[in-house]
């Protein structure tokens, strides 16, 4: 038995187990079968499986969103699924077309926008609008909103830390910070770590609202903005606050932050 398991490469073990099936079910017994138990008595119930499936196809949250929703814990619901986006890529093509022969004539249906967001660096706390277009004036009047809501939760904005982008650039965007002290920083070319907050918030953007489910159309996936905003700012938790929202964060906090 030794010498034929060396000869094939595999364990003694293993070439016993292979004889035993063998001579108990003949060449029926070599075929592979699964190697699954008979019973299984502490796997999750099938409902909530299909539960977490669920939540993960049409809402796209991660394990640490679906916890404390099913009253779980992360480890248990530790299985990602679900599409990278909400329609194929060839219904999505279509659109893209219907796009470009818009802007040449006819009603807008379906379209590009433009996300604007602040994000403040302790609490998580997030400022978002979806805007027409990426201009100076566009990102100035955004921040000067954004620095409104910030301060309507007591949050005293020092620093402002932005990406390398031409409105960025402008003496449009950064004066009025110049005028009220707030120190502008922009990010190392090419490197969209250095803003990790906020990319990390785009991609939930993405999974959580903009491509949750079909939308009419952006009008209507910009009126959605504004909920999901709420529950990202008051009922979502987040790893990185020991799984309380922004909000609590905010509520608790002393002094000053950025």
């Amino acid at each position: 038995m030794a010498h034929v398991a060396d000869e094939m490469g595999i364990s003694r073990t293993t070439a016993h187990k292979w004889v035993r099936r063998w001579r108990a079910e003949g060449d029926a017994g070599l075929y592979d079968r699964s190697s699954r138990p008979l019973s299984t008595p502490h796997r999750t119930p099938t409902e909530v499986e299909n539960r977490i499936c669920e939540l993960r196809r049409e809402r796209k949250l991660g394990p640490a969103h679906i916890g404390p929703i099913l009253e779980m814990p992360v480890s248990t619901v530790h299985r990602d699924g679900g599409g990278h986006r909400i329609m194929p890529r060839q219904q999505a093509s279509s659109n893209r077309q219907a796009t470009t022969d818009v802007r040449k004539g006819g009603s807008p249906v379906i379209g590009y926008s433009f996300v604007h967001t602040a994000i403040d660096d302790h609490s998580r706390l997030a400022y978002s609008e979806v805007l027409a277009d990426e201009r100076k004036e566009t990102a100035s009047a955004f921040w000067q909103r954004a620095n409104a809501f910030f301060t309507a939760h007591g949050i005293t904005v020092e620093r402002v830390l932005t990406d390398n982008g031409s409105c960025y650039r402008s003496q449009l965007f950064s004066r009025p910070l110049s005028a009220a002290g707030i120190a502008h920083k922009r990010t190392r070319p090419y490197r969209p770590q250095t803003n990790g907050k906020a990319e990390r918030l785009n991609r939930t953007l993405l999974d959580e609202w903009a491509y949750v489910r079909p939308y009419s159309g952006s009008a209507e996936r910009a009126e959605a903005l504004a909920d999901f905003l709420h529950t990202y700012n008051y009922h979502r938790c987040h790893t990185a606050l020991d799984g309380q929202p922004p909000i609590s964060r905010v509520n608790n906090a002393c002094g000053q932050y950025n």
